[in-house]
């Protein structure tokens, strides 16, 4: 024998039935404290900052970058040498 009982009830209702705590007032207030916390950070956050924190010598750190995941792609395909960097007016080799 099979039976089977449909109930509708909403998730405050549930949380009811089984004896569960409402905790959506603690919620909001966390909810809230984050906001307010987040909102006064805010005024720290200066994007020339981040951008030096992340390029901390302009250029130069790019370039270093670069050649770190050059050096990655060419670990990861087997090895060999990154081919040296070509002066202006050096023809390309075939």
């Amino acid at each position: 024998m099979k039976v089977t009982i449909d109930v509708e009830l909403t998730p405050v209702e549930a949380r009811r039935l089984m004896g569960l705590p409402d905790l959506e007032p603690m919620q909001q207030r966390l909810i809230a404290e984050l906001e307010k916390r987040l909102a006064s950070n805010m005024s720290y956050i200066d994007p020339e900052q981040i951008v030096k924190a992340i390029m901390p010598v302009g250029a130069q750190g790019l370039e270093q970058f670069q050649n770190l995941l050059w050096g990655m792609a060419q670990t990861a395909m087997g090895g060999g040498k990154k081919p040296a960097p070509k002066k202006d007016g050096a023809k390309k080799e075939s």
